[in-house]
């Protein structure tokens, strides 16, 4: 029947984000029966609610009438964290220039890493991923640094989980990583090498909150061929992150969701 949907009980709000979250894991143009196909619903209400959101600009067709994001979504989502960026921008420009490599911060999102803002360096190196983008926190310097620095049962419910190989040299067992984490916490900053990415090695530093706790991760990407140099950055890094710290209010953090965590788990009450 026409407007059923694979949810019982779903909104039509929950339809539409259910069709916005296609794009949450890939921004590739995607067709109208891929879409119906990934969210569960019917062909004739999918097609219903891309022309809505394409009416409202949120959704965009290329030459071949596949959809993808549109202009004005893309502008509303700009101002997602624009003062976080807008006073890190010159201090993560100043970290570019003492040490030209690229440079980004990032925030925990849920069990992820989500990259906010990034300057590139001039020398090529395999890119995991891109302003917006998330990465797994097993698997990059920042997403360590910021589970290292988190509260115990996010670390448990996040280690709870299957941890997502990105490489043959992402690291994925939940007691070695755990052990990794104590590492961290005490010497102030991760390392990663060729895990998130081939070819590609990272140093992270946490930023906390002003009230305290973890806001944020500076991390610095070189070639993995260099990876037994970057401590020599650690200085520079510490001292743009405590410029950063003293200079941004709240950073924008999501929790976990509750499929996240683990059976008594949770955050204290």
């Amino acid at each position: 029947m026409a407007g059923r949907v694979s949810t019982p009980g779903q909104t039509v709000t929950g339809r539409v984000l259910s069709i916005l979250a296609v794009f949450e894991k890939s921004l590739a143009p995607r067709s109208l029966s891929e879409i119906s196909a990934e969210t569960g619903l019917p062909l004739s209400t999918t097609h219903r609610l891309l022309a809505e959101l394409e009416a409202w600009e949120a959704l965009q067709r290329d030459d071949q009438g596949r959809y993808q994001i549109g202009i004005r979504l893309w502008e509303l989502g700009q101002h997602a964290g624009r003062q976080v960026r807008d006073i890190a921008r010159p201090l993560l420009q100043d970290l570019y220039s003492l040490t030209q490599e690229t440079v980004h911060i990032a925030i925990r999102e849920n069990t992820d890493a989500l990259y906010i803002d990034r300057v590139y360096g001039t020398r090529r190196v395999p890119q995991a991923s891109r302003v917006g983008g998330r990465l797994p926190l097993h698997a990059t310097a920042v997403g360590k640094v910021l589970l290292a620095f988190e509260e115990s049962w996010v670390r448990d419910a996040v280690l709870a989980q299957p941890l997502e190989s990105r490489t043959s040299q992402t690291h994925v067992d939940p007691d070695a990583l755990r052990a990794e984490l104590t590492t961290i916490r005490e010497r102030g900053f991760a390392l990663a090498l060729n895990e998130a990415r081939l070819g590609a090695s990272s140093i992270a530093v946490p930023i906390f909150q002003r009230e305290g706790g973890i806001g944020a991760a500076l991390g610095l990407v070189a070639p993995a061929e260099d990876a037994g140099a970057l401590e020599r950055h650690l200085p520079a890094m510490r001292g743009i992150s405590r410029r950063i710290e003293a200079s941004v209010g709240p950073f924008p953090l999501r929790t976990l969701r509750p499929s996240a965590r683990v059976s008594g788990s949770g955050p204290p009450s």
